[in-house]
This record gives C-alpha cells, sequence and structure tokens, in this order.
C-alpha cells in the first residue's frame, strides 16, 4: 500500500557511480528505474533531483582556485548529464519521463515551469528536475527543497551511500551513532552535513519531513514509498 502521492527523490551523484569511481554504472542506474517503475504501478507521483557529483563538484572546484560561478555551472551541466541518463533507464523499461532543466536547454529538455511539472506528474510521468536551481551557489539539495515545495511533495526521499544520519561520519568512526528521527533544527545545530544548511532551513520553514536512507539495498526506495520506517526521518 502506498503512503505518499507525491514524492520527491534525491540522488546524489556518487550513488549513481555504484563502483566504478567515476561516471555512470548503468546496472545502478537501471535498478533505481525499476523501483521507480514498481512505485508508479501505485499511482505515486515521483520527482527526481539527481546531483552531479559523480562528474563534477563545483564547490571543489571553486576550493582549488575556479571561480565559484563558473564551477557551479559546469556542475549543473553534470547534473543533466545523469539526468539524461536516468530519463534513458527509465524509458528503456516504458516509464514515461520528462527531463525539465532549470538553464534554456531546448534541444535535449523542457524549461522549467512550475505547472507542467505539475500536469506531468498528474499523467502518471516521472519528472527529472536538471540543472539545479538555475544559480550558482545553491546545491542540488537546495534544488530539491525548493522543487519539493513547488510541486507540493508531501515527503523528500535522499537516497545516499549510508543508511541514515549518524552524529559523526561513520565511515571514519565505527562508534558513530544513528539517528531514527531527529528534527529539522537539531540537524542544523548539529550541523550534520547530510544536506546544506540552506536546503534543511527550507524543509523546516515549509514543515517538509526528509527521509535519509541507503540506496545500496535492493528494494529501499519502494518501501521507504510504501511508509516503512528505514533510515533516518527529519521532521518537527
Amino acid at each position: 500500500m502506498a503512503h505518499y502521492e507525491r514524492v520527491l527523490l534525491k540522488i546524489s551523484g556518487e550513488a549513481l557511480m555504484g563502483q566504478l569511481g567515476y561516471g555512470i554504472d548503468p546496472t545502478v542506474a537501471t535498478n533505481i528505474a525499476k523501483e521507480i517503475k514498481k512505485a508508479l504501478s501505485h499511482n505515486i507521483q515521483i520527482a527526481l533531483v539527481i546531483g552531479g557529483g559523480n562528474i563534477f563538484r563545483g564547490v571543489a572546484a571553486s576550493a582549488k582556485g575556479m571561480d565559484r560561478s563558473t564551477a557551479d555551472y559546469m556542475g549543473m551541466l553534470a547534473t543533466m548529464i545523469n539526468a539524461l541518463a536516468m530519463q534513458d533507464a527509465l524509458e528503456k523499461l516504458h516509464v514515461p519521463t520528462r527531463v525539465l532543466s532549470a538553464i534554456e536547454m531546448n534541444s535535449i529538455a523542457e524549461p522549467y515551469i512550475r505547472r507542467r511539472a505539475v500536469r506531468h506528474l498528474e499523467k502518471g510521468r516521472v519528472v527529472i528536475f536538471g540543472a539545479g536551481t538555475g544559480n550558482p551557489y545553491f546545491s542540488t539539495d537546495t534544488a530539491a527543497a525548493l522543487r519539493a515545495n513547488e510541486i507540493g511533495a508531501q515527503i523528500i526521499m535522499k537516497a545516499t551511500s549510508v543508511d541514515g544520519i549518524y552524529d559523526s561520519d561513520p565511515k571514519k568512526n565505527p562508534d558513530a551513532v544513528r539517528f531514527d528521527t531527529i528534527s529539522h533544527i537539531d540537524l542544523l545545530k548539529k550541523e550534520l552535513k547530510v544536506m546544506d544548511s540552506t536546503a534543511a532551513s527550507l524543509c523546516m520553514d515549509n514543515q517538509i519531513p526528509i527521509v535519509v536512507f541507503s540506496l545500496k539495498v535492493e528494494g529501499n526506495i519502494y518501501r521507504v514509498l510504501c511508509g516503512e520506517k528505514i533510515g533516518t526521518i527529519v521532521e518537527g
């Protein structure tokens, strides 16, 4: 039984790499597409935001001396590559999709228009939002929070390489403790880097819950959609 009617699924670019270390693992994209298709059969409307860190990270390039705006625009282009890859994986499974870009790229994507995005969702299409917010200095987490608000999503599902939010980095600290639930304000106060502060504040101000869970476990996307308590819930 579906627990939500409309959701925004945020997938990190790094998650698409799988074990490759760079680029896009077609097997990972196909597995994500299969779970999305299964969810659609239960009349769940799904929008996607995909990061670009598997190809280019604007913040990292800026730290090495590149102009921040230029670096961020390059990162937006990386998200478009991932959006098209995900579109291809979905359409191979006969799932109707639309890629909407915050930066005009008329040959490969529709321009982002809120009402158009909502209409696509209502028609059962998976909407993939590309190019972040279209502005430098904003992450794809912030783009996910913004788009979730605009389309009236009930929750943001943040699929990552770890199984929730910890009090410290579990990859570095074996004694790190995972939270089952945490409030938006505590997420900000504790500076838990699972999501940048702009995105977390936007979700807090508009009371949008976030669930952070592992993409590595097959079936997790569908389980979260059905309301299973997996990962960490950020709310309140």
